[in-house]
């Protein structure tokens, strides 16, 4: 049973594109300081459930982020609240530096005073955007890329990472490396919510997970009880 504060909780998300329900009807937690992986095949409705948490896509239920009821808050204001999302593909702006891309994220911020030493947080984390700080978001390798992704939502001082397949289109060793960020991420106090290809890579450094099936919850437990389930084994873990 986990004790921590539940940070998230989804009740009842339904979201359907024209006569198509993406997601039916799924409910589950995310306590605060955790890891929490979303696990299944394409179209199997995970990334359409971050882009409902973070107010991209209009959902039936409830989404309630620290108690307060999201449904009806814009997307910019809910990155105001503390949620940011690393989306698929990464997103950064090409023709923006480095510098700028980390920067462009701190708009909504009050507290102005912290964001130099929240840079610094983040060049210490990935000292190779440092290296490259003045280059263009375009010129940089995908793992950078991803880095520069990872470190650009950090910088809106969020408490709830939505992490949509940080491994995509990376090198196994790469991908180990963009796993590492992800613990010590979270070992700083940041909760992360990852939707991730990479079940095993997932599945390892998560307190606990879903697994979702045609937009339905079809299995759920810790990231240990859900490796060591045979369907997963079989299905995902190869």
């Amino acid at each position: 049973m986990n004790n921590k504060k539940v940070l998230l909780e989804v009740k009842d998300l339904t979201v359907s594109y024209g006569g198509i329900n993406a997601v039916k009807g799924i409910s589950f937690l995310v306590h605060a300081g955790d890891i929490v992986t979303l696990l299944g095949a394409n179209g199997a409705g995970k990334t359409t459930t971050l882009h409902s948490i973070s107010g991209i896509t209009p959902y039936k239920g409830d989404i309630l982020y620290k108690g307060q009821n999201l449904r009806k808050v814009p997307a910019h204001s809910i990155v105001g609240l503390g949620i940011a999302q690393v989306p698929e593909g990464r997103g950064i702006f090409g023709n923006l530096t480095v510098m700028e891309n980390l920067t462009i994220s701190t708009w909504q911020r009050k507290d102005r005073s912290n964001i130099k030493t929240d840079l610094e947080y983040v060049f210490d984390l990935f000292p190779r955007l440092k290296e490259r700080i003045k280059q263009p978001g375009g010129t940089l390798s995908g793992g950078e890329q991803q880095m520069l992704a990872l470190g650009r939502a950090l910088m809106s001082k969020a408490e709830l990472l939505l992490l949509d397949e940080p491994s995509m289109g990376l090198s196994p060793l790469l991908s180990q490396e963009i796993f590492k960020m992800l613990i010590r991420i979270n070992s700083a106090g940041t909760t992360l919510l990852l939707v991730e290809q990479n079940a095993n890579l997932a599945l390892q450094i998560a307190n606990s997970g879903y697994v979702l099936e045609t937009g339905m919850i079809v299995l759920s437990g810790t990231g240990d009880e859900l490796r060591g389930n045979p369907l997963i084994k079989e299905a995902y873990l190869g």
